[in-house]
C-alpha cells in the first residue's frame, strides 16, 4: 500500500495510511463494532501487509462512531442457536485459533508499535483486542468490561492473559468473573489505558501520540518491543542477553549514528529506519 492511502478491505473495515500511521477503524457503528467474519479476516490480512510494508511506523486500532467494540456479535450468535444451525466443534476451534493468531497475537508481537484508541466501549473480544496493543488511549466517557461471563463464555482473543499481565491475578479474576463495567478514571488508575482524554480531543491526541512513534527510530522501537515481549517470560539473565544482541544491532545503524550525530549539534534527528 502505497504512503498516504485510503480504503476498505469491506465495509466492515476502514483502512487509512497517512504520515507513516495505519489506521484500521471497525466499521459497523450501528452495531457498537460487533465483530464480523470479514472484519476479523481484514484485520488480519492488513496487520500481515503493514509488518512488510516501510510505510508503516505506526499501527492504530479504533471504532467508528460511539464505540471501540462490542466484540462479537451476540444477537447473531442468538440467532443461530435459535435456527438450529451447527458447526462442528473441531472446525471451531481451529478457526478460532487462526482468528487469535492473526488479530490479537499480531498486534501484540509485531515488530511495529500498535495504539488502541477507544473512543466508547470496548466489550469482550473488543477489549481483549484493546488490551494486545502496546499502549492505548481513550475518551473519557469510555467503558471497559471483559463481558464474556455475562453470556457464559470464558474468555478469547487473549484478554486473560493480557489483563493479568497488567493488573495482576486477582484482580484480571475480579474483572472476568464478576464482568463489571469500569470507566476510564478506574482503567488508569489500574494501568490498563495509558492516557484518558476528553472525548472531543480523542482523534487529536491518537493522531499526535501515532505520528510522533511514527516519526522516531523505527528499528529501536522494533527491538524494544522485542526487549519488552520477551521480559514477559524469560529470566533476568536471558533479557540481559537479549537487550545485549539488539543493542549491538542498532549501534550499527543509520539511524543511531544521526541520532549521536544530532545530540552533539543539538538538533532534532531525522530517522529513516535505516
Amino acid at each position: 500500500m502505497p504512503q498516504d492511502q485510503a480504503g476498505t478491505t469491506s465495509q466492515d473495515l476502514l483502512v487509512d495510511l497517512e504520515d507513516g500511521v495505519l489506521t484500521l477503524t471497525f466499521n459497523r457503528p450501528n452495531a457498537r463494532n460487533a465483530l464480523t467474519p470479514d472484519m476479523l479476516t481484514g484485520i488480519g490480512d492488513e496487520l500481515r501487509k503493514a509488518e512488510l510494508n516501510p510505510d508503516v511506523g505506526c499501527v492504530v486500532l479504533t471504532g467508528s462512531g460511539a464505540a471501540f467494540c462490542a466484540g462479537g456479535d451476540v444477537k447473531a450468535m442468538a440467532a443461530n442457536h435459535a435456527s438450529g444451525s451447527t458447526i462442528d466443534p473441531i472446525v471451531r476451534m481451529e478457526t478460532q485459533k487462526i482468528s487469535h493468531r492473526n488479530t490479537s497475537l499480531r498486534l501484540y508481537e509485531m515488530s511495529i508499535p500498535t495504539i488502541a484508541s477507544i473512543p466508547g466501549p470496548a466489550a469482550g473480544a473488543g477489549f481483549s483486542m484493546a488490551l494486545a496493543c502496546d499502549m492505548r488511549i481513550a475518551a473519557d466517557s469510555a467503558v471497559m468490561t471483559s463481558a464474556f461471563s455475562k453470556i457464559g463464555l470464558s474468555g478469547d482473543y487473549g484478554g486473560t492473559y493480557l489483563l493479568t499481565q497488567l493488573v495482576g491475578t486477582a484482580k484480571a479474576r475480579e474483572l472476568y468473573y464478576l464482568a463489571d463495567r469500569i470507566d476510564m478514571a478506574e482503567a488508569h488508575r489500574l494501568g490498563i489505558v495509558n492516557r484518558v482524554v476528553p472525548a472531543a480531543d480523542l482523534q487529536a491526541e491518537t493522531k499526535k501520540l501515532a505520528k510522533r512513534i511514527a516519526a522516531g527510530p523505527r528499528l529501536a522501537h522494533r527491538m524494544i518491543k522485542d526487549n519488552m515481549n520477551k521480559a514477559l517470560n524469560a529470566t533476568f539473565a536471558q533479557c540481559l542477553d537479549n537487550e545485549s544482541a539488539n543493542l549491538a544491532q542498532l549501534r550499527e545503524t543509520e539511524d543511531h549514528k544521526e541520532a549521536a550525530q544530532a545530540f552533539a549539534e543539538k538538533r532534532t534527528p531525522v530517522f529513516k529506519g535505516r
